[in-house]
Parts: C-alpha cells; sequence; structure tokens
C-alpha cells in the first residue's frame, strides 16, 4: 500500500511551510538543497518539524487544505505536541 506525507517545514525565523508528498525523504532532500525553486527557497524553510502518514491520497491532500487554513497559534500547538524543540526530524526519520 502506498504512503503519502503532509509535512510541515520551519525557517529559523519561524516561517512555516505545509506541503504533502508521496515520498517524504526526497521531497526534504529536495527542499535542504534548493532543488525546488519555490516558498521554501525564499523564506529559508528548510526544517522538517511536523508530518502526517496515510494511505489515502485525497485525505492527505483534505489534511494538507486544512492545515493552510489553520490559525498560526494553531499550527504551533500541533508541532508542539509531538516536536516541543521543534527539532529537524529529517535525521530521525531515516
Amino acid at each position: 500500500m502506498k504512503e503519502y506525507y503532509v509535512y510541515m517545514l520551519a525557517s529559523d525565523s519561524g516561517t512555516l511551510y505545509i506541503g504533502m508528498t508521496n515520498n517524504l525523504k526526497r521531497r526534504i532532500y529536495e527542499h535542504k538543497e534548493w532543488l525546488l525553486d519555490w516558498f521554501t527557497k525564499k523564506y529559508w524553510c528548510k526544517k522538517l518539524v511536523y508530518y502526517e502518514i496515510g494511505n489515502d491520497v485525497s485525505h492527505i491532500i483534505m489534511r494538507e487544505k486544512q492545515l493552510k487554513k489553520w490559525s498560526r497559534k494553531k499550527k504551533e500547538f500541533l508541532i508542539n505536541l509531538l516536536n516541543p524543540k521543534w527539532r529537524d526530524l529529517y535525521n530521525e526519520i531515516f
């Protein structure tokens, strides 16, 4: 069964980026190496601070849209529940 991910990246200044992918390791690597010329490159969002895994792509897309609509405070609360020190989870999960 295929896995899909919704994730949050943070910059050192606190900017958050939310995205989704079917290959978290590859996608975060692309962000870290500036292979994607998007928002994350402009705001230096390179630190994986939160992610969720699911098998239903439509659920992950819906979850990504939901998280993007949340207030900053609500996003921070979610991150703090699972990653209170805002560590970069990239090296820990791979």
